[in-house]
């Protein structure tokens, strides 16, 4: 396993736009069906914005409805961690990038077979490494 990436707080701003900054640093969301990723259907390798880990297959990414990228499973699932979010008066499992801390999104069991997970993951928190 790799080391655990850390910057400075001024140094996260320096490196990412305000919306990713918001999203994975302070733990926000973007609006629904707005990202970047939502209905992208491009192969490749999604990859935190903030460290450049490899997170998610694009051939583990379905059509979740929610209007946020969705993804049945994590490349290696030692790229992500997750934690209980209780905000916004809900219970929830957040997903968060191993390597940096980032906030990527949260992770449901309505998912389809055959992991029946839905990891519902903001764009702003990718990068899309595409293949070819």
């Amino acid at each position: 396993m790799s080391d655990k990436i850390t910057r400075t707080d001024a140094e996260w701003r320096a490196q990412l736009t305000p919306e990713q900054y918001k999203i994975c640093r302070q733990k926000g969301t973007e609006p629904a069906f707005t990202g970047a990723y939502y209905d992208c259907h491009d192969p490749g390798v999604y990859s935190c914005v903030c460290c450049d880990a490899p997170l998610f297959d694009a051939q583990a990414k379905f059509d979740s409805g929610t209007g946020w990228p969705s993804f049945s499973e994590p490349v290696d699932l030692e790229k992500v961690a997750t934690t209980e979010d209780r905000s916004w008066f809900m219970r929830r499992t957040e997903v968060l990038c191993a390597d940096c801390g980032a906030h990527l999104g949260h992770v449901f069991d309505d998912g389809p077979a055959p992991t029946g997970l839905r990891y519902c993951i903001n764009s702003a928190a990718l990068q899309l490494r595409k293949a070819g």
